[in-house]
Order: C-alpha cells, then sequence, then structure tokens
C-alpha cells in the first residue's frame, strides 16, 4: 500500500493530502506564484483551497516563516488575485 504524502497549511496548520492543497511556490529568481501542478522548480510553501486560509496566513506571517524573508504586501495582493482564479 503506497502512502500519500501529506502537508500542512501555513494558514490553518492543517493537515491534509498534498493534491488537497495550492502550492506556492518561489522561483529561484525570487517570483512567487501558485503552482496547481506542484511541479514548478522553487522552494513551496502549501495552502487549503479556502480564501480565508490565505488570509490567515497573511495574519500570521506565514509566508515569511515558510520562506524565511520579508514578504511585501504587493505579494499577497498577487497571489489573493491569482488564487481566486484557481479556487473559485
Amino acid at each position: 500500500m503506497k502512502k500519500l504524502p501529506e502537508r500542512s497549511c501555513i494558514g490553518c496548520g492543517e493537515k491534509k493530502g498534498k493534491n488537497e492543497l495550492i502550492r506556492i511556490v518561489r522561483s529561484p529568481e525570487g517570483e512567487f506564484s501558485l503552482d496547481e501542478s506542484s511541479r514548478k522548480n522553487g522552494r513551496g510553501a502549501y495552502l487549503c483551497r479556502n480564501a480565508e486560509c490565505l488570509r490567515k496566513a497573511w495574519k500570521r506571517r506565514g509566508l515569511e516563516k515558510s520562506f524565511r524573508e520579508a514578504i511585501s504586501a504587493e505579494v499577497y495582493e498577487a497571489l489573493r488575485e491569482e488564487f481566486e482564479k484557481i479556487a473559485g
């Protein structure tokens, strides 16, 4: 029996299957984007498919902790817009 990978949401902290979450990736060039396929190159963090979790991650500085760097409000806004298109 194959074990399914689990990841923690940086917003709510809940563990879920990797395929149930949306990956936020920082490319080697330093750009942030959403990665639905979980195949883009770069460091990643995971969020539930819930806009509330993105808001919590922003409030709790989840991206800063995951990527170990300061994240600007513009990055959060761009991710929020991209998130709304994907998650609905």
